[in-house]
Order: structure tokens, then C-alpha cells, then sequence
């Protein structure tokens, strides 16, 4: 082929995921499985429709700057519930990073959007993010202005919703170590926000005899950055984050956040074709754990009664992106007090989608009013759900919704009933 002929796509990430393209044979399962398209009923909006859009841009015959192909493109949410369905095993999550990727030559959509992702890549920036987040957090601002229209009053909800609806007790953990040892990835808005439950995931894996090992050095895991087709930054924030899990020595390297959690596991993937990389990020790959993992292996050691009636929300990217189903379930169970609920839906997206609800709030809203409507016929007092996405998300909604229900995250449940003992 003539430079004249190829294909303005060829050489690019997309054109090196071209097997995973090929490995659709467009039978539709994925449709029902796609929040976007049951909330827009438009294919070009389905993983199927998309799929067929990334095959004509690697083809040549829709271009990068085309209007109507980043449309349907930046409005998939990257949730891979069409993974979970696909009986032919597309690798639809890899696909959509290398098509944002090709279309914007590793620049997020918006100015907005580059902003954030720059904050999050660099930690003195990060780290005045969150506390500032956090200060506001711990006012009466946020839930004064939570139920302003528009995005600052959604941001002002996520903001009001990050007050844990427990009381929070205090309890000696003690463990002899013995299930292995563990270095927590303490993340940007977990350590940022949801600082508690770090402290709390610290203690239930020593209740449950996990030595903790720190991890210094370590940073943002990348997620945001791969999602949003910068995949030099994402590969950076990876090969900081080995070097620190790699001399932390533990044997587990530990993630509550799903999202954080499924980037980490695909170290290996954003670094195969790094001769000096891909095998150290193979090696930090196949030690990730989520929490519920570890915990579900150990026991867990029962705790204090907490008498609420508890829906699971499960996070996409733990049971669609690292297959986790049974494990977060396993926790809940365990927790003396705690009766599960059925929750319609649950394997559905929320519309959080890392930064998707700031740049597509629409299509956003439109997911999240169909979780919400599955909430409420739960009747559940707590909706437990283990990605700080998912919490903020389902958390604003609530609020803003008057519906009695409040988010929270698993490990918390099960530290407040080892508090209660």
C-alpha cells in the first residue's frame, strides 16, 4: 500500500487493536446491556453501532475531525457492561481508550476535561484539589447549594453526599498477619474524600490478618487519563506506580475503588509494547486485589450487629471490567444484621463514568434517573457500592431527589460492625 492509499488511521492505537475489531460479528447482545442506548434508542449509540464507526474510521472512510463520530464516541460511558454480555469476548474497554486515543491524538475533549486530568497527573496539584474539596466538604455550602440547577449544584450534592450516614466508632485492629501482606493504593479521591474508608479498608484487612505495608510514592493510577485517550499520561502515572508497589514488597497490592482497581489490573495491557516495562507491569498486574477479594478469601471474621437493610449497587468496572461479582456479596453477607435487598438493574451503570457526568451531564442524568427509580422500589436504607465515582454519583442524586437513602461503601459497613463488637 502507497502512502497515497493508506489509511489516514493506519498506525495508530486503534489500528492496533484492529483483532479486537474484528472479533465482533455484530449479533446485538450488547444492545440491552448499553446504558447510552437504552436511555438514547439510537444504535450509533450502542457498542455495536460504535464498533461499526471505529471500523470506518480505521478503514478510512470517516475521518478523525468528523463531528458526528466524536458525538456517539464521547457519549459511551466506558462502563463494558457490553463485555460482560459479548459471546465472542470483543475487548470493547481497550477499543473505545485507542478510538479517543487515534481521534484526539491524546488530548481529552475539553479544555475542562485536559484541565482536570492535569491536576490529577501531577500530586502537589492533586493534593491541593482535595483538600480543598475536602474543607468545602466539612461546611454547610454544599448542602445549601446542592439543589441549585446545573452542574455546580450536582458538584455541590457529590460534595454533601461524601458525609458517611454512620456513626463512626473507634476499635483496636489486630491481626497475626498470616493471610499475607498488603500495600494499599490509596488513590486521588479516596485519600482525598474518602479518607475514612482508607483507614477503615487498613483495619479490616488487619482484622482479617493482612499485613499492611506502605506504598510510598505512589500517585493517580491512571483510569481517568486511559478513559479519556491520553495514554502517554496513563503510562507514566503506571510506571510511577510500579516502581512504588514493586518496592513496597507486598504481596497484594490492594484497591477499594473498582475503577482504580481494573487500571491497575490492565497495567499489562497499557504496557505490552514497552520492551522495558511489559514484563515488571505484568508481574504488578497479577497482584491486584480488590478489597472485597481478599476480605471474601479471609472470611470474613464477623463483627457487631449493624441493623440496616442494604441494596448492592455493583460498580462497573468490578464486575464488568474485572469480572468481581460475588466477593462485594460475600462481604455484605457476612456483616451480622445487614438483610440485602434485591436491586433491579444492579449490574447497570450510575452516569458517574470517572469525569463523563462534567462533559456529557445529559445522557448522565438520563442513566442516573433510571438507577434512581430502582433505588427507591428497593426500599433499601443504604446502597452499598465500592468506587468513589459510583458513591459521589448515586450519593448527589439522592440528595437532590429528597429520597431517604444514602451511599455507602462496603468496607465501611463491615469496619462499622467490627467497631460495634
Amino acid at each position: 500500500m502507497t502512502e497515497a492509499t493508506r489509511p489516514p488511521c493506519a498506525d495508530t492505537p486503534l489500528a492496533q487493536e484492529q483483532a479486537g475489531l474484528d472479533a465482533c460479528v455484530h449479533c446485538g447482545f450488547c444492545l440491552q446491556a448499553c446504558p447510552t442506548y437504552l436511555a438514547l434508542e439510537d444504535e450509533n449509540d450502542s457498542p455495536r453501532g460504535r464498533i461499526v464507526l471505529m471500523r470506518a474510521l480505521v478503514d478510512g472512510k470517516l475521518a478523525p475531525s468528523d463531528p458526528d463520530l466524536r458525538e456517539h464516541i464521547d457519549r459511551c460511558l466506558g462502563c463494558r457492561a457490553c463485555e460482560t454480555a459479548c459471546p465472542s469476548g470483543v475487548p470493547y474497554g481497550h477499543l473505545l481508550e485507542a478510538t479517543r486515543a487515534t481521534l484526539r491524538g491524546g488530548q481529552a475533549p475539553t479544555a475542562a476535561s485536559r484541565a482536570l486530568l492535569r491536576v490529577f497527573a501531577h500530586r502537589p496539584l492533586m493534593r491541593a484539589a482535595m483538600a480543598f474539596a475536602r474543607l468545602l466538604a466539612a461546611t454547610p455550602i454544599p448542602t445549601l447549594l446542592m439543589k441549585l440547577p446545573g452542574r455546580m449544584g450536582f458538584a455541590m450534592a457529590m460534595l454533601a453526599s461524601t458525609e458517611f450516614p454512620l456513626e463512626r466508632g473507634k476499635y483496636r485492629a489486630e491481626g497475626d498477619g498470616t493471610n499475607g501482606s498488603a500495600a494499599l493504593l490509596l488513590g486521588c479521591v479516596m485519600e482525598g474524600l474518602f479518607t475514612a474508608t482508607n483507614r477503615a479498608t487498613e483495619r479490616v484487612l488487619t482484622r482479617n490478618d493482612y499485613r499492611m505495608t506502605a506504598a510510598p510514592g505512589q500517585g493517580c493510577c491512571g483510569a481517568l487519563h486511559a478513559h479519556a485517550g491520553d495514554l502517554d499520561a496513563a503510562r507514566r502515572l503506571a510506571r510511577r506506580n510500579i516502581v512504588a508497589f514493586e518496592r513496597s514488597g507486598a504481596q497484594y497490592v490492594v484497591a477499594n475503588a473498582a475503577g482504580c482497581g481494573a487500571m491497575m489490573k490492565e497495567y499489562a495491557h497499557l504496557l505490552s509494547g514497552d520492551p522495558e516495562w511489559a514484563d515488571r507491569a505484568r508481574e504488578i498486574s497479577s497482584r491486584v486485589r480488590d478489597v472485597s477479594e481478599l476480605l471474601a478469601e479471609a472470611g470474613p471474621r464477623p463483627g457487631g450487629v449493624i441493623p440496616f437493610t442494604v441494596a448492592y449497587d455493583a460498580p462497573c468496572h468490578l464486575q464488568h471490567a474485572q469480572r468481581v461479582t460475588t466477593a462485594p456479596i460475600a462481604v455484605l453477607q457476612a456483616i451480622p444484621g445487614v438483610q440485602l435487598v434485591p436491586l433491579d438493574e444492579s449490574d447497570q451503570c450510575c452516569g458517574s463514568a470517572g469525569i463523563y457526568n462534567l462533559i456529557e451531564p445529559e445522557t448522565s442524568d438520563a442513566v442516573l434517573e433510571r438507577k434512581l427509580d430502582r433505588i427507591g422500589a428497593s426500599h433499601a436504607a443504604l446502597v452499598a457500592t465500592g468506587n468513589p465515582g459510583c458513591l459521589m454519583q448515586i450519593g448527589a442524586g439522592l440528595l437532590r431527589s429528597d429520597m431517604r437513602a444514602r451511599g455507602v461503601h462496603p468496607i465501611d459497613l463491615l469496619d462499622a460492625s467490627y467497631a460495634a463488637d
